[in-house]
């Protein structure tokens, strides 16, 4: 396969890929939200997937919350809201929303959990008992003061909240934060103080609603919007199972409900964050997912994890602990909090090309402190690697350069007889030791590579508004200023300049490579910039591969003529 041609595939299965996300995002199915199923929003026990006595309560119930806790450490601002002791704003301190500039050199930072109306995300926790009293999601507690923050030199953090019954069973719902960790713990203490045995059980839930549609301005800030093709809902996760999405239409139409499960999680993830909550590795759970007020406007999805049953004998205590992890999906991070965790980071059937090419690019920061450099320093690398096979694609363009003439004069001889020309051109390249395909290895190569790198800048928030120099800010986002996909579309003119047609190029194969420059440069003005540089770096590098090649060529052809 010769040059032309690769970059001609190479160019349709881009478009291709580019117009199938384009068609997955504005066709693919969508959450109903006014189906015609009913779901209890006043009780569980009508709901698919639910445990009799949780109630599926969305933020209009907190309406009269008596208080509101402030929650800091050096990484996570939280606010705890008394009602239900649930986390109802959680603020990524080392994320802020936009990047760092000199008119703004402290933006705000990303807020996970939300108790807004359009972007409502809550973390919920509780106790439910059949007979006895328990205080779920909906019950005020008490606490000793409205705000707590990490001290210098601490580094841990008890924030504790209090609920009395007047039977005598008593509660206390311990939140713990840590120095730099995003992992919180929670401890759900019960205090039989009551003349029978209480039997109860505590459950963890995540409730949130689904994200409103982004309004663009205009066609190209719509396509190079990257957010819009990550997954966005509910994951679970079991060791049996192993990693499981939970899209927000099947909430309704094949609802989550599973038994016993030891060693999961449950999680609302998006692009670069998620919020999880993690169960006892030896504690077996029932998961299951409802809704809240499927018929409004803005249904709230439910994802729920139930403990086992706990007996807490008269005088006696039992405690119920879970952890739960709000935070960026970061996967060395992700590995040490829970088995399959680090499976969030949504790289899809290209995992296998993606997750090595992020460890790779990792390493590589380790040692620049840039990614964009570290970015080159792949480029190099995978050129050094392949360099032998690149190379023998070039010259193998070389000896059919070579061959132009006798090649021509084959095509004149048979004119339009395809099948005669084939066979005396298979003759003609065995004869002189030519090999057609020397270019597909090269290709192989590529193709993974291009669409692994994609989706590792797409999906790690290691790259997040990961500056490089210059004007390029954020290597995650398009280039601003579209120097990149220019300079790209240089280096292919470069080269095509240098290779020209191949002989026996199909005439309409030979005009769309004429246009092949101006088709990457519209296709990489929507990819992300760092995905541009490794392509200028890596057209650079082939580039001087090829002139080195060819001049090579031409001295031995003038030495042999001599």
């Amino acid at each position: 396969m010769n040059q032309t041609r690769t970059f001609l595939l190479f160019a349709l299965m881009a478009v291709a890929f580019m117009l199938w996300q384009s068609w997955e995002q504005d066709y693919a199915p969508h959450p109903v939200e006014t189906p015609a199923a009913t779901t209890s929003t006043t009780g569980a026990g009508s709901a698919p997937g639910t445990t009799p006595g949780i109630a599926n309560s969305g933020p209009e119930s907190a309406a009269t919350s008596a208080q509101l806790i402030t929650v800091t450490t050096d990484v996570l601002r939280l606010t705890i809201d008394t009602r239900g002791g649930s986390i109802v704003r959680s603020e990524l301190l080392k994320y802020p929303v936009a990047p760092r500039t000199k008119k703004d050199p402290d933006p705000a930072p990303i807020r996970l959990l939300d108790d807004s109306a359009t972007d409502y995300f809550a973390a919920q926790s509780g106790l439910v008992s059949a007979d006895g009293a328990a205080p779920d999601h909906r019950t005020v507690f008490q606490a000793a003061q409205t705000s707590y923050e990490l001290a210098t030199g601490q580094d841990a953090l008890n924030v504790d909240l209090t609920w009395t019954d007047a039977s005598g069973v008593k509660v206390v719902k311990r939140y713990t934060l840590h120095r730099g960790s995003y992992v919180i713990d929670l401890d759900q203490q019960i205090d039989n103080g009551s003349g029978k045995t209480w039997d109860g059980n505590a459950y963890r839930q995540l409730q949130r609603v689904n994200r409103p549609a982004p309004v663009y301005s205009n066609f190209l800030q719509r396509i190079s919007d990257q957010s819009r093709y990550g997954f966005f809902g509910a994951v679970w996760y079991s060791p049996e199972e192993k990693f499981n999405k939970l899209d927000y239409d099947k909430f309704i139409k094949d609802p989550l409900q599973k038994e016993k499960v030891t060693g999961g999680w449950v999680a609302m993830m998006q692009q670069y964050f998620l919020g999880a909550w993690i169960p006892p590795a030896k504690e077996a759970n029932s998961f299951s997912s409802t809704v809240v007020d499927p018929e409004s406007s803005t249904p709230h999805y439910v994802i729920r994890s139930v403990g086992p049953q706990i007996s807490v004998a008269p005088g006696q205590q039992a405690s119920s602990t879970a952890q739960l992890y709000l935070g960026p999906k970061l996967p060395e991070q992700l590995q040490t909090v829970a088995p399959g965790l680090e499976l969030t980071i949504d790289y899809g059937m290209l995992k296998i090309f993606a997750e090595p090419l992020h460890w790779v690019l990792s390493q590589l920061d380790k040692l620049t402190n840039n990614w964009g450099v570290s970015i080159i320093l792949l480029v190099l690398l995978i050129n050094l690697v392949t360099f032998h096979f690149t190379n023998a694609q070039f010259e193998s363009a070389a000896k059919m350069r070579k061959l132009k003439p006798r090649m021509d004069a084959l095509k004149e001889r048979y004119g339009d007889d395809r099948q005669k020309m084939q066979q005396a051109m298979m003759e003609l390249y065995k004869k002189e030791k030519v090999n057609p395909a020397a270019g597909c290895l090269p290709l192989l190569i590529t193709i993974p590579i291009f669409y692994g790198l994609y989706y590792v800048l797409r999906d790690s928030v290691e790259l997040r508004q990961a500056p490089f120099f210059g004007w390029i800010h954020d290597l995650s986002a398009a280039d601003p200023y579209f120097v990149l996909p220019v300079l790209y579309t240089i280096v292919m003119l470069a080269q095509q300049w240098l290779m020209p047609p191949a002989a026996g190029m199909d005439p309409t194969q030979a005009k769309m490579m004429k246009f092949m420059p101006l088709m990457f440069a519209v296709i990489f003005l929507f990819f992300p910039s760092g995905l541009v540089l490794y392509y200028v770096v890596n057209g650079v590098c082939r580039l001087l591969q090829q002139w080195w090649v060819t001049r090579r060529s031409e001295a031995k052809q003038a030495k042999a003529a001599a």
